[in-house]
């Protein structure tokens, strides 16, 4: 069949909007008329190659849509399902058999190889196999997925906001319910205000946290943090971070994140730690990046850990969040910006910049 795509050609090239062919579902796969996808911060990386998928590829993984049709085999949605398209794993290894699909021992080769499990392409265009990415490539009109990327969704929920959902969101929100799982009455930061961070301020309130700070250079993000569940906010270029951490906890916090995949921050994410204070980590900076510590900061009973796609199981976690939203307990809408296809890559480019926050291509 075939099918619009936004192509990623070459390192750091703009993306091209070109007729692919795609094909059908095989055993244990889903074709999915996409509707809207996210604009994550990874598929940037990915298009500027800080991780090295092969081109030429069809990035996007925040894909939501229709089920058009399933492979044989298949039985968590059905055609005319609304789903949500997440990561891919295995369903084979002890990780994905205890209940952490996000630390599957295949994660890297299913999510970043552009190839399928079986290790085959559906994409291609003249001839050419065309990497996808995170087993769905949702930059398109049309994606096959694996059924375990797939999320059955309520059709009484616009689908064009729950793309997001199946990574970003998921990511921030999963870092402080599902990783943290702060006590009521707790204080945590978060470094870096936008779509993952955010998602883990409205978490955090969610969560009863009775302190949580946001940081962010721009002074707008801070706004909406505030309006999303933030007590307090900090302007790094306005102050010392680590020094107003301590000032407003005063034995510093329980618990931070690290979103910005700045080294430099990740420090100040541990420095501002209270005793037995916990680090997230889930900023993506290029591979090979370090970080310096103070070794006797850790060894007083402080941690740092990363964290994954929200150490989520997706098909029990959107569901709830979706219900949260419901509820009006996570408005994670707020977030959004809607752009075309055609216009993915200024929607790109307000990303980067941070003139939007969460930019969502509607495509069908």
């Amino acid at each position: 069949m075939l099918t619009k795509a936004a192509i990623t050609h070459g390192k750091g090239e703009p993306f091209q909007i070109e007729e692919i062919t795609i094909d059908d579902p095989k055993a244990g796969e889903v074709l999915i008329r996409i509707h809207a996808t996210g604009v994550c911060h990874t598929d940037l990386i990915v298009r500027d190659q800080y991780y090295p998928v092969p081109l030429p590829a069809v990035l996007g993984h925040e894909g939501a849509g229709i089920v058009e049709k399933v492979g044989e085999g298949v039985t968590s949605v059905k055609e005319g399902d609304h789903v949500v398209l997440s990561f891919s794993s295995c369903g084979d290894c002890t990780n994905c058999r205890s209940g952490n699909p996000y630390a599957c021992s295949q994660f890297f080769e299913l999510n970043f190889t552009g190839k399928m499990k079986d290790g085959t392409c559906r994409l291609h265009k003249d001839g050419q196999d065309i990497s996808n990415f995170f087993g769905q490539a949702s930059f398109a009109y049309y994606s096959v997925a694996s059924e375990r990327n797939v999320v059955k969704v309520p059709k009484d929920v616009p689908l064009d906001i729950l793309g997001p959902l199946g990574c970003g969101i998921q990511t921030g929100s999963g870092a402080v319910l599902n990783k943290l799982k702060p006590n009521a009455g707790s204080s945590i930061v978060i470094f870096g205000c936008g779509s993952v961070g955010l998602s883990a301020v409205m978490a955090a309130k969610v969560a009863s946290c009775t302190t949580i700070i946001g940081v962010d250079v721009q002074d707008s993000r801070l706004e909406l943090a505030k309006e999303l569940g933030a007590t307090h906010t900090i302007n790094p270029k306005e102050t010392n971070t680590v020094e107003e951490i301590l000032k407003i906890t005063g034995m510093g916090v329980n618990y931070s994140i690290e979103t910005t995949s700045r080294p430099e921050v990740l420090r100040q994410a541990v420095d501002c730690l209270a005793t037995l204070g916990r680090a997230v980590v889930i900023g993506a900076p290029p591979i090979g990046t370090e970080v310096s510590l103070d070794v006797n900061t850790v060894l007083f009973e402080r941690s740092v850990t990363g964290v994954l796609l929200g150490s989520a199981v997706p098909q029990l976690f959107i569901p709830k969040l979706i219900e949260l939203y419901k509820q009006g307990k996570f408005p994670f809408d707020k977030l959004i910006t809607f752009y075309s296809l055609e216009e993915i890559n200024q929607a790109g480019a307000d990303s980067e910049s941070g003139v939007t926050i969460k930019p969502v291509l509607r495509i069908g």
